[in-house]
């Protein structure tokens, strides 16, 4: 089923090659054609996200069959569907998980990927949530099996990780503490949800999220950095707590790890990316945000902040700003009028 409306070409950006944010350029190409199971969006707005950056810099690998347009989150009007799509119409507004190609006019959507766009949502908003919200649900709610009542550490609770960890901690009952760069930032994760934050550039994160839990250690840590702050992390865990990693900021490689200190608190070291997931998996974690994430969305809660905006046609610029740190919560194109 398609719009009459749909145009044979439009402009997206693509990555000319690997290298700095000046290669992420417009041009003109083909408006795709959904297959089975798809949605063809028109897209009104597409979140930027660490891993954009690390596609453009050709760190981040590309799964089979991915699209080489970077973007992996979008909100939009549905403007036309392949074969075997049930649950939405032509012209519904939606917001999901692509797999790749969010930076242009018209993107693919597996059709078990998007979600219905609660009325009370901008397309701005809504295209700052999925990314982050498959994300942080995979790893902190169904891999690291988080209960109410226990406490979480969450690195850098004002990127997009950490803002969504902080507000869904909040929404389900944790108690959560964060690590910041700044007052500013620490100021802006106590709004999301944390408890406390630890200014890292000044205070041992470690000691203090010991002296937070009375010496306890936390349950959960949602890990940004990764190397760089193993052992840490590992001081400050609770006896079967969860070292949760989500990206290597600090590097992906630990010279000297204690096993010894790991098998005394039974700790269970995991994480994943979302891209290598295959479809199944992303309609499975999808289903359950639809339960149990999507009314609070709809109820004003959980909403991302958005810090930038900038036309598809500046994508580079928001890769600058991405890169420099100085954001707090997401970034995001407005695509069209």
């Amino acid at each position: 089923m398609t719009s009459p409306k749909i145009p044979v070409t439009m402009t997206e950006v693509v990555i000319t090659s690997p290298g700095g944010p000046e290669v992420l350029q417009p041009r003109s190409a083909p408006t795709p054609v959904p297959g089975d199971g798809e949605l063809l969006v028109r897209v009104r707005a597409a979140g930027v996200n660490r891993p954009d950056v690390l596609q453009r810099k050709g760190l981040y690998p590309m799964p089979p069959g991915a699209a080489p347009t970077p973007g992996l989150e979008i909100a939009g009007e549905v403007a036309a569907m392949g074969a075997a799509v049930t649950g939405f119409a032509i012209g519904d507004p939606v917001f999901g998980l692509t797999n790749g190609g969010g930076y242009a006019e018209y993107c693919l959507l597996p059709a078990g990927q998007a979600l219905p766009l609660p009325g009370n949502l901008t397309m701005l908003q809504a295209a700052a949530i999925p990314e982050t919200l498959w994300t942080v649900w995979a790893n902190l709610f169904q891999m690291g099996r988080v209960k109410p009542g226990e406490a979480v550490l969450v690195h850098g609770g004002t990127s997009g990780i950490g803002s969504t960890a902080l507000m869904l901690a909040r929404e389900f009952g944790l108690r959560a503490i964060s690590t910041d760069s700044s007052p500013e930032k620490s100021a802006a994760a106590l709004r999301f949800g944390a408890e406390q934050s630890i200014n890292y550039r000044d205070q041992d994160f470690a000691r203090e999220v010991l002296a937070w839990t009375h010496g306890r250690g936390v349950d959960a840590i949602v890990d940004i950095v990764g190397a760089k702050y193993l052992e840490r992390n590992i001081a400050c865990l609770a006896k079967d707590g969860r070292l949760i990693f989500i990206g290597f900021l600090g590097g992906s490689v630990a010279r000297e790890v204690d096993l010894f200190a790991i098998i005394q608190k039974r700790a269970i070291l995991t994480g994943s990316t979302m891209r290598s997931r295959t479809a199944e998996e992303k309609a499975a974690i999808a289903d359950d945000l639809r339960e149990k994430v999507l009314p609070a969305l709809a109820a004003g809660r959980c909403l991302p902040e958005v810090n930038a905006v900038f036309a598809l046609e500046e994508a580079a610029e928001a890769h600058r700003l991405m890169e420099s740190g100085r954001h707090i919560g997401k970034i995001v194109l407005r695509v069209g009028d």
